[in-house]
């Protein structure tokens, strides 16, 4: 049986489409998404403590969708107008929705299809109150 490194030093030389390679392939009914970096300063310009940036990322109701498992949308009674989103899109989304990984330091989600609450066409300046 091969041995499975967990926490090498390989992330220093993998290329981006090495990194890409890595993200989990949603199954059955369910979403990949990317949690959208939270800004490193307030609207004032003051620069914000790294805890505030972390905070802020997990709590994000903003996502960005990298892929979409088989079966989304495919429920006609649940969906009679179809997909509520596509890859490619910012979607709103319940702070903590889905199960939560991270992938050498960004933020991903898996989140089931019929949790997706809105589609944005720029999520800049939308932030949780």
């Amino acid at each position: 049986m091969s041995e499975i490194l967990i926490g090498s030093n390989t992330d220093e030389v993998q290329t981006n489409e090495q990194k890409a390679k890595q993200l989990p392939k949603p199954v059955g009914y369910r979403i990949l998404v990317q949690a959208i970096k939270a800004s490193d300063t307030y609207d004032s310009g003051i620069a914000k403590a790294a805890q505030s940036q972390q905070f802020e990322e997990l709590l994000s109701t903003v996502f960005f969708v990298h892929e979409l498992g088989p079966d989304c949308y495919i429920d006609e009674k649940k969906f009679p107008k179809g997909a509520w989103c596509k890859k490619g899109d910012f979607i709103l989304a319940r702070p903590n929705t889905g199960t939560r990984l991270k992938i050498h330091g960004t933020e991903f989600r898996i989140i089931n299809d019929d949790n997706v609450e809105g589609v944005v066409e720029d999520p800049r300046g939308i932030s949780r109150v």
